[in-house]
């Protein structure tokens, strides 16, 4: 039981296996991410990372022939009880592997989702606007092209759009899938800066398949491998060889993945 000065984790995830139709991608997964941590995910490919993401957003409403079963808790509440998913999603920015842009103009890609809550004075959304741009470090390259589409914009600076779309939304947690496939090392490296600062505000989980970037930027790893959670640490011990099964090492060092 969390006492009341003890703040619960961000999430908490008991006993989760993941499937589509009959076929398992997630098994039995119990994990906490802990509340201003960037928590790190790797493995493979079809380890089942991007379905733990979903779940967590409890995407798996909108994806046909996807469930769950066990427990997640999001600051201490049931997600299966939560009468408002919208609610729960809200106070989550998802960036996804390749950037996704609305066609729109960099300024109302930025603007959508406070214009959905609500927000419309113009003051207030060139506010939000101007944070946000300048949080994802893209605000002093477009601040005086706004008006342009932002898919006219390198993919490097569309990626960072694309957190910034996500950082409008004033979430509590920030859900990074593989957000560095499509950009550049340069711009990678841009991102892991903001990222850092970032995690004073906010709980963020980066799913990576550079465990090297699980390295520079996390305080706690999971290896996932075939649907399983193989383990959780300290991600410095765990580089360290400091693990629980040995498959972890073997893909830590490149001995397969």
């Amino acid at each position: 039981m969390v006492s009341q000065t003890e703040k619960p984790p961000k999430f908490s995830v008991k006993d989760l296996t993941i499937r589509y139709g009959t076929t398992p991608a997630l098994s039995g997964v119990s994990l906490e991410v802990e509340e201003n941590e960037i928590f790190g995910i790797i493995g493979p490919a079809n380890a089942g990372k991007t379905s733990f993401l979903k779940v967590l957003n409890r995407m798996d409403t909108m994806t046909e022939g996807m469930s769950y079963e066990g427990e997640i808790e999001f600051n201490g509440i049931n997600t299966r009880k939560l009468r408002n998913l919208y609610a729960l999603r809200s106070r989550i920015g998802v960036v996804f592997p390749l950037p996704v842009g609305l066609p729109l103009s960099i300024y109302d890609n930025v603007a959508f989702s406070p214009r959905l809550r609500g927000i419309n004075e113009k003051k207030r959304l060139d506010q939000i606007v101007e944070q946000s741009l300048t949080r994802a470090a893209l605000w002093d390259e477009v601040k005086d092209r706004l008006d342009s589409l932002g898919s006219l914009l390198s993919g490097g600076q569309q990626q960072r759009l694309t957190i910034a779309r996500a950082l409008s939304q004033d979430p509590d947690i920030l859900f990074l899938d593989e957000f560095s496939i499509a950009v550049d090392p340069v711009t990678t490296m841009r991102i892991e800066d903001v990222l850092v600062e970032l995690k004073q505000e906010m709980t963020i989980i980066l799913v990576t398949n550079l465990v090297q970037q699980a390295r520079r930027l996390t305080r706690r790893t999971a290896f996932f491998l075939s649907g399983e959670c193989v383990e959780v640490g300290e991600t410095e011990a765990m580089f360290a060889g400091d693990v629980k099964d040995s498959r972890t090492s073997d893909y830590i060092e490149g001995r397969f993945g």
